[in-house]
C-alpha cells in the first residue's frame, strides 16, 4: 500500500519552514562599514553624538554618501557603506577629521532584519578565503620573559634568606641576565650558596643549575646557563600562544588560525574580522595586577623620592593622585595566578573586581594577610601601551609600560583566594577583568606586521561556489526532468530542500563554509542525486516485473533504503575521520559533507516519498507512471 502517515507530513512542513526561516539570513550581506572608538577607554553617549556629527561631515566632504551613521555597540559609532571602495575613502577621511584619539577600523556589519535577530537566525560563517579578515604577526619580547623570570628567581633567594637568617644588602639583577646577592658582613659566602642552592635545587632535583662566582668577600654572581635561558624563551612563546588562543575563543571568531613561526613570532588569522583595533586591544593586551606588601608611610616614600635612596627591598611607584609610594619588590601574588575574573562592584556601588586566586597565590595571600592585619597592601596595575613613532619618514611600533598603585588599603581581616580589588572605572574594571579570566602572558608581544585581507576576493570566491553549487543542481534538474520526468521534478525539489536544509544547518549552528566545503556541498549533492536514482531505478524494475504502479512505489523505495543507508552511513564515517584528522580546509569540506549527506537521506527517503504518495496515493485508476 502506498501510505505516508499524518504525522510525517507535519514534520516535513515544520521541518521546512524552520530551514527557510534559519537560512534567510544569508540572503543578507554583510555591509561593509568603518568603525569608530575611543583610542583608550569608552566613548560617553555626548561623544559618540559628537563623533556622528564630524563623521557625517567629513564624508559629506568627501562626496560619500553612507547607508547609515548608527551605533553598532555601546561606545562605538559605525558607518555603513555601499561597498568597499568607498569602505577605504570613508577611513582615510574620517581619520583625518577625529586624529589620533580615536580608532578608525574598517569592519563588516550584519544586515540581516532584526525580526530574524530576534529568533536567533544568522548567517553561516565565512572563512578566510570567502570573506577576508585581518591578518597579524606578532613578535614576543623573550627579554620581558627572562627578566621576569629571573626576578622571581631573586625573590625566592630573598625569601631562603630571610628564611635562613642570613643578613643581606640585596638581590638584585644585573644587565647581563646576572643576579647580584650582597651579603652583610660576617655573613659567609658558601652558607649563603649552600641555602640558596637548597632552596632553589639544582639539575639533580630538577633545578634550573645556576651557576656560582664569587665576586668578593660579601658578593656572590649568579647566572643561569644558556639552555635555561633557551627554555624560558620557548616556554614564554608556547604559554602566549595558549593565552592568546583564549582570546582569541572570546572573541568568536570562526576558524582562526594561530600558529608559531620561528622561535619568538606567532601568526594571527581571523576570517570575517576587519576591526583591527578591537582585534588588537583584546588580543595583544597586556595589562595585569600584582599585589606587594607596603613597606613605608607617605613621608617615608616622599623622603626616598627626593634622595633618590631607595631601600633595598622596596620599590617606588606612584599612586592614582600622584603621591609617590614604597612597595616591596616581592611579588605575592601576580595576574598568572589568577583562576578567574569577573567586573562587579563593592558595598559602596563603586567599581571593582572580583578575583579568585589558583591555591598556591590562595596560600600565600592568606599566610600574608593573617600575619599582617592592619598592614596595607598595595595592588599594582601594569599595563603595556603600544606607542607608533615616526622614524626617517616610517612608522616604527614601539612601547611603553604604564605602572599604578590603584589601591593600598589597609588589611582589615585575613582572606585567601577570594577577594575584590577596587580603585578601578567601570571600563578598567571590565577590561582588566576580560583580559585577566583570559590569562597573564609569560611575556609582553608586539605586533610586528598587520593586514586587513579585502574582501573582494572573498566576493569573488563566494560567487563562483554559489555559481558552481547552481550549476550543479540546474545540470541535475535539467538531466532528471528528461529521464525520470515527473519523478525527476520530485528528485529536484528535494534537492532544493536539501540545500535549504544544509544551509540552515551550517547557519544555526556556527559551522564555517570555505571553499572545500562548497566542494563538500556539491558532492552532498551528488550523493543525494545517487539516492534518488536507486529509489528511481527500483521502481521501474517493479514496473517491468508487472507490478502495479501504487505497489510499485512502495516496493521501490522499501527495497531501496536499505543500500542507501549504508552507502551513506560509509560517507560520513568517511566525513568524520576527516573531521577528526584534518585541519582547516578538510574540516570545512568534512561538516558541508556529514550536514548535506543527513539532509540528503531526509529529503531522498521520506521528502520524496510524501510527495510521490500525496501525488498518485488517492488515485484509484493509476494504470502508469512518468518515470
Amino acid at each position: 500500500m502506498l501510505e505516508f502517515s499524518r504525522w510525517k507530513y507535519a514534520l516535513i512542513v515544520f521541518v521546512l519552514i524552520l530551514s527557510t526561516v534559519y537560512a534567510l539570513p544569508n540572503l543578507y550581506p554583510k555591509d561593509p562599514s568603518v568603525q569608530v572608538t575611543a583610542a583608550r577607554g569608552t566613548l560617553s553617549d555626548a561623544d559618540v553624538e559628537s563623533v556622528r556629527t564630524t563623521v557625517k561631515a567629513a564624508l559629506l566632504n568627501a562626496e560619500i554618501q553612507p547607508k547609515a551613521i548608527d551605533v553598532s555597540k555601546p561606545g562605538a559609532v559605525a558607518v555603513r557603506l555601499a561597498d568597499t571602495g568607498q569602505q577605504a575613502k570613508a577611513q582615510a577621511a574620517i581619520r583625518e577629521a577625529l586624529g589620533q584619539e580615536y580608532a578608525v577600523a574598517l569592519n563588516l556589519l550584519s544586515s540581516v532584519p532584526g525580526w530574524l535577530q530576534s529568533l536567533g537566525a544568522k548567517p553561516m560563517s565565512l572563512g578566510l578565503d570567502l570573506q577576508g579578515g585581518v591578518h597579524f604577526l606578532m613578535q614576543v619580547d623573550q627579554k620581558a620573559a627572562l627578566e621576569k623570570r629571573l626576578e622571581a628567581y631573586a625573590d625566592n633567594m630573598r625569601a631562603a634568606l630571610r628564611d635562613a637568617n642570613l643578613k643581606y644588602r640585596a638581590v638584585d639583577l644585573r644587565a647581563d641576565n646576572a643576579i647580584v646577592v650582597s651579603l652583610e658582613p660576617g655573613v659567609a659566602n658558601g652558607d649563603a650558596q649552600k641555602v640558596l642552592t637548597d632552596a632553589l635545587g639544582n639539575p639533580m632535583t630538577g633545578g634550573p643549575g645556576f651557576t656560582w662566582a664569587v665576586q668578593d668577600a660579601n658578593t656572590l654572581l649568579v647566572r643561569l646557563p644558556e639552555t635555561e635561558i633557551n627554555r624560558i624563551a620557548l616556554e614564554a612563546v608556547d604559554q602566549n600562544r595558549t593565552v592568546i588562543g583564549d582570546r582569541i575563543n572570546a572573541l568568536g571568531v570562526a576558524e582562526p588560525v594561530l600558529q608559531r613561526q620561528g622561535n619568538d613570532r606567532l601568526v594571527i588569522q581571523l576570517p570575517g574580522l576587519q576591526d583591527t583595533a578591537e582585534a588588537k586591544r583584546q588580543i595583544g593586551a597586556t595589562a595585569t595586577l600584582e599585589f606587594r606588601a607596603v613597606t613605608g608611610d607617605e613621608a617615608t616614600a616622599a623622603a626616598a623620592e627626593a634622595s633618590g635612596q631607595v631601600p633595598p627591598d622596596s620599590r617606588l611607584y606612584r599612586q592614582q593622585n600622584g603621591a609617590p609610594i614604597l612597595l616591596s619588590k616581592r611579588v605575592l601574588v601576580s595576574g598568572d595566578e589568577l583562576l578567574s575574573a569577573l567586573p562587579t562592584t563593592d558595598q559602596h556601588g563603586s567599581p571593582a573586581v572580583s578575583i579568585t586566586l589558583n591555591a598556591a597565590g590562595g596560600k600565600r595571600m592568606l599566610e600574608h594577610t593573617m600575619e599582617n592585619v592592619g598592614q596595607r597592601l598595595g595592588v599594582v596595575y601594569i599595563e603595556r601601551v603600544p606607542t607608533v613613532s615616526m622614524v626617517d619618514g616610517e612608522e616604527v611600533q614601539t612601547s611603553r609600560i604604564e605602572e599604578r598603585v590603584i589601591s593600598a588599603s589597609t588589611i582589615q581581616g585575613v582572606f585567601g583566594k577570594d577577594f575584590q580589588t577596587t580603585g578601578l572605572s567601570q571600563q578598567e574594571a571590565q577590561s582588566l577583568a576580560k583580559q585577566l579570566k583570559s590569562g597573564a602572558l609569560a611575556a609582553p608581544m608586539d605586533f610586528v606586521a598587520e593586514s586587513v585581507i579585502g574582501p573582494s576576493l572573498g566576493k569573488e570566491n563566494v560567487e563562483r561556489g554559489v555559481r558552481a553549487v547552481l550549476y550543479a543542481f540546474l545540470f541535475t534538474l535539467v538531466f532528471f526532468m528528461i529521464y525520470y520526468r515527473m519523478f525527476g521534478l520530485i528528485t529536484s525539489v528535494a534537492l532544493l530542500f536539501n540545500l535549504v536544509i544544509v544551509a540552515a544547518v551550517l547557519s544555526v549552528f556556527g559551522a564555517t563554509m570555505t571553499l572545500p566545503g562548497f566542494a563538500g556541498l556539491a558532492l552532498s549533492i551528488g550523493l543525494s542525486v545517487d539516492a534518488n536514482v536507486l529509489i528511481n531505478e527500483r521502481i521501474r524494475e517493479e514496473l517491468r516485473a508487472g507490478m502495479p504502479p501504487k505497489a510499485a512505489i512502495a516496493e521501490g523505495y522499501d527495497k531501496a533504503s536499505s543500500s542507501i543507508f549504508d552507502a551513506n552511513v560509509t560517507g560520513i564515517l568517511a566525513g568524520v575521520a576527516l573531521y577528526a584528522f584534518g585541519t582547516g580546509p578538510l574540516k570545512g569540506f568534512a561538516v558541508t559533507l556529514i550536514i548535506g549527506i543527513l539532509a540528503s537521506m531526509f529529503t531522498a527517503l521520506t521528502v520524496t516519498r510524501a510527495i510521490a504518495t500525496l501525488m498518485y496515493g488517492r488515485r484509484n485508476k493509476l494504470k502508469t507512471l512518468a518515470i
